[in-house]
């Protein structure tokens, strides 16, 4: 099978172009745009669409590392991160991100993961295009609430390979944290979540049948390294355009683009 042709190279590249610019303006970390394309070309190499649908959520989880770093240094330039938030978050996040990856992920089929990306993200999309207003009066929670709330984002993200903007953008927002605030602190998250999964991603995925050439577990290497490399260069452009628009756009942006990458993968999940 010979995965690396020019035209994939290709596909690849504007994949972390268009995945990068998105992770910067809407703080998810590209997972969700990644995950169903990386599985659509999976699928069309050869590989079995049940594994497609793992290396793609792994794959998606390792670009996440390098996106994060470059997303979120244009969001601490302008001073968007709330860092006392992100401290509290990150130690629930990791533990969470370990149960999913190194556990209930491998034991899962490709096909409920892609069902169950589906439903949640189609969930979180609503949310956000409802953009119901909170109580003016709800804070974040304390410590102990923000260290749950952060194994729920994490364990979720582990799942379905997104950076948990998808849930804490909404989570945050629900607790008044004001959406750009709440975007660039996501992207934040995307890091500690990126390493604690991809940690278990690799493991889990030693010895499995089936996985393509230059393969590390679950992670697809040649679309780690191509996709990472746009990824980087566009999203500083992205958490640029993010401070520039309305938060009204923004919702529905985000949004939009959720429910159609949610119609595909349950397709995916329904078809498998």
């Amino acid at each position: 099978m010979d995965l690396l042709t020019p035209v994939l190279f290709l596909e690849l590249a504007l994949l972390g172009i268009g995945t990068g610019f998105m992770a910067g303006l809407l703080g998810i970390g590209g997972g969700m745009l990644m995950v169903p394309f990386i599985t659509y070309i999976l699928g069309s190499v050869g590989v079995e669409a049940d594994l497609a649908v793992k290396m793609a959520i792994a794959t998606s989880m390792a670009t996440i590392i390098f996106t994060s770093m470059s997303s979120v240094r244009a969001h601490h330039r302008r001073g968007a991160v709330r860092w006392d938030i992100a401290r509290r978050l990150a130690p629930g996040i990791v533990i969470g991100s370990l149960v999913a990856s190194l556990g209930v992920f491998a034991l899962l089929k490709g096909s409920w993961l892609a069902l169950f990306f589906a439903a949640f993200v189609t969930f979180s999309a609503t949310q956000m295009f409802l953009d119901k207003k909170p109580k003016p009066t709800r804070q974040m929670p304390g410590t102990a609430g923000q260290l749950a709330a952060g194994g729920f984002i994490g364990f979720l993200s582990g799942l379905v390979g997104a950076g948990g903007g998808f849930v804490s953008v909404p989570f945050m927002t629900w607790c008044n944290v004001a959406i750009h605030n709440a975007v660039a602190t996501s992207a934040a998250l995307g890091f500690p979540i990126a390493m604690s999964n991809v940690v278990g991603y690799v493991i889990a995925g030693q010895q499995v049948p089936g996985l393509p050439p230059a393969s590390f577990g679950y992670i697809w290497l040649p679309a780690l390294a191509v996709v990472a490399a746009g990824s980087v260069l566009t999203a500083p452009l992205g958490a640029r355009a993010a401070h520039a628009l309305p938060v009204a756009v923004l919702k529905k942006v985000f949004a939009t683009i959720l429910y159609l990458l949610a119609a595909y993968m349950a397709w995916k999940g329904l078809s498998a």
